[in-house]
């Protein structure tokens, strides 16, 4: 080995990006191989479990057994800042609760890569439906899609008229 290595300052290389590429690799990947569809259950299965983990984390930070529609907005919120999501709670009506976005924690990288949503869809639905009873995610418009930001609606009663409208169930399994 030489001591006059060239520099290797022009590397655009840490963990944040490698690990994003890793993921965006990986989606990718499995919506070509398998299909969206199934590329984004088989993504669903991670969000469900990161889910149920911030889900524990955030009851005990609010030092209860389930959280109310409040608390469930702020640790929605919470969780994708710490991401460096731009999410924020739009409105929060009877059975509804919507979720607008301006900012990825995947940043470009989810371009064409909509079973990524799936993660978000996970993480909310299983956090709500496991403090309120029953979610429905529904991702009407996403950066992932080519939308300029993401609106997310999570109802939070079953409804037969919604049968037609894309979106997720969850169910509370903690009882």
């Amino acid at each position: 080995m030489t001591s006059e290595l060239a520099s290797t300052d022009g590397v655009d290389l840490d963990k944040e990006t490698f690990l994003i590429d890793l993921i965006r690799g990986l989606s990718g990947t499995l919506q070509d191989l398998i299909g969206l569809e199934e590329a984004s259950g088989m993504i669903s299965v991670v969000g469900a479990t990161i889910g149920k983990n911030l889900n524990d984390q955030y009851r005990r930070e609010f030092k209860t057994d389930k959280m109310n529609i409040d608390q469930v907005c702020h640790a929605l919120v919470d969780l994708k800042k710490r991401i460096d999501g731009g999410f924020r709670v739009s409105e929060v009506t009877g059975n509804t609760i919507v979720l607008v976005n301006s900012a990825c924690p995947f940043g470009k990288a989810v371009i064409g890569r909509k079973s990524m949503c799936m993660m978000t869809s996970n993480v909310f639905g299983k956090i709500a439906a496991e403090n309120l009873g029953y979610a429905r995610v529904e991702l009407e418009e996403t950066i992932a899609q080519g939308d300029p930001g993401c609106r997310v609606v999570i109802r939070l009663a079953p409804s037969e008229s919604l049968d037609a409208i894309d979106g997720r169930e969850y169910f509370r399994e903690d009882d």
